[in-house]
């Protein structure tokens, strides 16, 4: 088994593995060759595989959280193909990534195990403290009930797609930028630039404009569900929010509702989905949407200042 660096190449065969690791996550191999490609400088992304037999058995990301105002933040993201597992090649792709970071003088390392005691013990062996827990949710979408789209809206409010926005995404950019800081969670993305935002999101080739839908009130964007696709039968929701002065009129449900009836009109069968799991209103929501527990992750942290939490 030998460690190195991402090559183009490698992007099919991530893919499949992500899929394996992974199978709550929408990942395409144009979306893996993409973010190795197109990753802002500020992130410092290195992406490096471990290959045994001549197959790409594991990946390991290592990157800064260059959208937090936070200093020093890493994250690190091993993943290990299940047969290939106990035999170094999980820690062999860990300290490639975490001597990346180190070199960039970060203070703390963000991982994200799964919750199996297998994941969380090599996590906790190397220093990694687990803080909280994010559940990923399965939507049945091809047999699901889904709540029928209201025959009118309240006035003033449409139902848009961010594809209508083609001519100038910036108001999207500027409702994701309000939402995303008040998403529960360790670190706050509170800094992305709409430079960033472009290429990270709406560039994005798993994002899918027509699928991702705008709820407008008076001609403002008031709440959106930002969705992608693989490409061939499974859909996610990348996130859903709803701008402060709207929040409690059920504009996120009725964003979600037509992008997953759009969704299944197109063909996908399968709809996942991530949430925090202190996000008790989403989680509310997408449990009356009918998705059902498929996974847990916990957001784990390693100090390499011996300061504490980065919170």
């Amino acid at each position: 088994m030998t460690v190195r660096p991402f090559r183009p190449a490698d992007a099919r065969d991530v893919c499949e593995l992500r899929r394996r690791v992974l199978p709550y996550e929408i990942s395409t191999p144009q979306s893996v060759a993409w973010e190795v490609a197109e990753a802002p400088a500020g992130r410092k992304l290195r992406v490096f595989v471990a290959e045994a037999g001549g197959r790409v058995v594991g990946v390991a990301k290592a990157s800064v959280r260059h959208d937090s105002s936070t200093p020093g933040q890493g994250v690190v993201v091993p993943l290990v193909d299940p047969g290939h597992r106990g035999r170094g090649t999980g820690s062999a792709l860990l300290a490639a990534a975490e001597e990346h970071l180190a070199g960039l003088g970060a203070t703390h390392l963000h991982a994200y195990p799964q919750d199996d005691p297998r994941s969380m013990s090599f996590a906790e062996r190397r220093g990694y403290r687990h803080l909280r827990t994010a559940r990923y949710l399965r939507l049945d979408l091809a047999r699901a009930a889904l709540p029928p789209l209201p025959a009118s809206l309240p006035p003033g409010t449409e139902l848009r797609t961010a594809a209508d926005f083609g001519a100038d995404p910036r108001p999207l950019y500027e409702a994701d930028a309000e939402v995303m800081p008040d998403e529960p969670d360790v670190l706050s993305v509170d800094a992305m630039t709409y430079e960033d935002w472009i290429v990270h999101t709406w560039e994005r080739p798993d994002i899918d404009l027509d699928l991702t839908t705008v709820v407008t009130v008076g001609g403002e964007i008031a709440s959106f569900c930002l969705a992608g696709t693989d490409g061939r039968d499974r859909y996610g929701s990348a996130m859903t929010g709803t701008r402060r002065p709207h929040r409690g009129r059920g504009l996120a449900k009725l964003a979600k509702t037509a992008s997953l009836h759009r969704a299944r009109d197109a063909g996908c069968t399968e709809a996942f989905t991530g949430n925090d799991a202190e996000n008790g209103p989403m989680l509310a929501i997408n449990t009356a949407f009918g998705y059902r527990p498929f996974g847990v992750e916990w957001h784990s942290v390693r100090d390499l200042t011996g300061a504490g939490s980065p919170t």
